[in-house]
This record gives C-alpha cells, structure tokens and sequence, in this order.
C-alpha cells in the first residue's frame, strides 16, 4: 500500500454527460468540476485520489479488480449499473475494501428501477441526493474507513 492511503474513486455510464444531461436531476457541474472537489478534498484529507469514468462495465471491472493491492478504499457512483450488474458487485466482493456508494440525485425519490442496488450489498454505506457535495461526504467517509482500520 502507499504511505499515503489511495482511494479509487469510480464513475460509471453517462456521468462523463454531467453538466448537460438532465440538469435538473444531475446539475450544472461537469465530471471535470466534481473532480477537481474530489481533488481539493482528498489533499485536505491526504488521501491519493484516482478519479476515473466509463461508460463500460467491463472495464470497471477490471479497474476494481485491480484496486486490490493498489488502493486502501472505493468510492463508486456505478450510475445505470448500480442497478443492474452483479459482475460489479462480484468484483468488489473478491477485492474485500471499503466501498462508498455514492449518487448525485436521491435515487429513492425517482423511479421504482432504481431503488435496488447491488451495489449497497456491499457497500459501507451509501450517499446520495447531496449533488456533488455527496462525492466529499463520500471521501470523508472513506478516509474514516482507512483511520479506523489502520487502528490496532
């Protein structure tokens, strides 16, 4: 592991659409401005940040297959698939670290379909309805995780 605990922080299908899709539900703020919050919050926190989004399941798969061994914790806003893939939910189960769940809108608000998540099986815990401020409630929740675990 890094001296500096390293969180992986994970995006999935359509939020690279941030800032111009359904703003109303997602808001004004592009991917590149919620990553730059995530970045200014994990210096204040001294976690190592890996931010990245795709629109492919499989890769995200292997992106947390690979967390193992790399990263202390997972953020993960796994969008459409939060609802749908048991091969993400398969992948964080075999990596065995801290995952936040997050989401920008309050997915128990909106249609029935999304109110399951594989994801929240496994999950430490979940976030969502907070916008882009739920990605530094996430962080923050993370970097609890990783203290509470280096303690003896």
């Amino acid at each position: 592991m890094a001296i500096q605990p390293s969180v992986l922080l994970l995006n999935g299908p359509n939020l690279n659409m941030l800032g111009t899709r359904e703003p109303h539900v997602y808001g004004r703020e592009t991917l590149d401005d919620v990553e730059a919050l995530c970045r200014v919050e994990a210096s204040r926190l001294g976690l190592d940040l890996d931010f990245r989004q795709s629109n492919h399941e499989g890769e995200l798969v292997t992106w947390i297959q690979e967390a193992r061994g790399e990263h202390d914790a997972i953020i993960l806003n796994a969008g459409a698939y939060t609802h749908t893939s048991i091969a993400i939910l398969d992948a964080l189960a075999a990596v065995d670290l801290p995952v936040v769940e997050v989401h920008l809108s309050n997915i128990f608000r909106r249609e029935p379909f999304r109110h399951h998540s594989y994801v929240s099986t496994i999950a430490k815990g979940v976030i969502c309805g907070f916008g882009s401020h739920g990605y530094v409630l996430a962080l923050q929740a993370v970097s609890r995780l990783i203290d509470a675990q280096a303690q003896p």
